[in-house]
């Protein structure tokens, strides 16, 4: 896994080096030390301090964001589960994006957005009953997200029930792929992600995900169609440039491999293509 110097950590965030060694210092990562004693950044240290730094500037305070961090670590077991996350300060609140779900990190408690102003129309009335059984899958769908770090056969089971009532929920296909894939059931994985892509073809990612799987099934030339085709959806997916890049190396593709790699790197930088 490709590491990071104090130094490359500093310029991608716009941070003084004094500054990101501060965050350490503070806990809010614990990085590796090379034989020299020499600080070495993941890429999953790398996307926490982004998000330290976001929820910082955002005047959220420093010990609060050291308990959000935790939390995440917990939940989110590596850089690929934290890729899809958006993690914002929300007035007083810090909330956890995950698709089309909200949650608070520090308690698990899931957020739903209401909107008062949807009111049926005498013609809409015949399709309460189509109605009340999405708001029911949507309902199972809540609850296996809510089950599926304690409780992850119930939280299955659930996203099953989920689409029993609604086939169209791309978002529990999504999430049974990575229950399986983190259960070493990597073929059912596969059947989630292609059932996802069925769903919402134009949805980066469930093929950022299936593309991830198919690197542990030893497919690199399948991984690079599917990377490419979330970058096709969402040009400044840098996650899906820097991983694309990595397999392309491995491939001997250097220069489309350096392309991509610089890419990401610009992405995370914040500039434009």
């Amino acid at each position: 896994m490709k590491s990071f110097s104090t130094n490359e950590v500093a310029s991608i965030l716009n941070l003084p080096n004094s500054r990101v060694r501060s965050f350490v210092r503070a806990g809010f990562i614990v990085p590796e030390r090379n034989s020299r004693k020499t600080l070495q950044f993941n890429f999953l240290d790398l996307l926490l301090l982004k998000t330290a730094k976001s929820l910082l500037d955002a005047k959220v305070p420093a010990k609060k964001v050291l308990r959000v961090l935790s939390s995440l670590k917990k939940r989110i077991p590596n850089e690929k589960s934290l890729i899809r996350l958006k993690v914002y300060a929300d007035g007083r609140r810090i909330v956890v994006r995950d698709g089309s779900i909200n949650y608070q990190p520090e308690t698990g408690q899931f957020l739903f957005d209401f909107d008062p102003h949807v009111v049926l129309s005498p013609g809409q009335f015949t399709a309460r009953k189509t109605a009340k059984q999405t708001v029911a899958a949507r309902g199972w769908f809540s609850r296996g997200c809510e089950l599926e770090e304690t409780y992850p056969a119930e939280a299955t089971s659930a996203y099953h029930r989920a689409l029993e009532m609604d086939p169209t929920i791309s978002d529990a296909h999504i999430n049974l792929g990575r229950l399986f894939h983190k259960s070493g059931l990597l073929a059912q994985s596969e059947e989630h992600y292609r059932a996802a892509l069925a769903i919402d073809a134009g949805d980066p990612t469930p093929h950022f995900n299936l593309g991830v799987l198919l690197e542990d099934l030893k497919r690199p030339t399948d991984a690079v169609h599917s990377y490419e085709a979330a970058i096709e959806r969402d040009p400044t997916f840098a996650d899906a440039h820097y991983n694309l890049g990595l397999i392309l190396d491995a491939l001997g593709k250097k220069k489309d491999a350096f392309n991509h790699l610089r890419t990401a790197r610009n992405l995370y930088l914040g500039k434009k293509l």
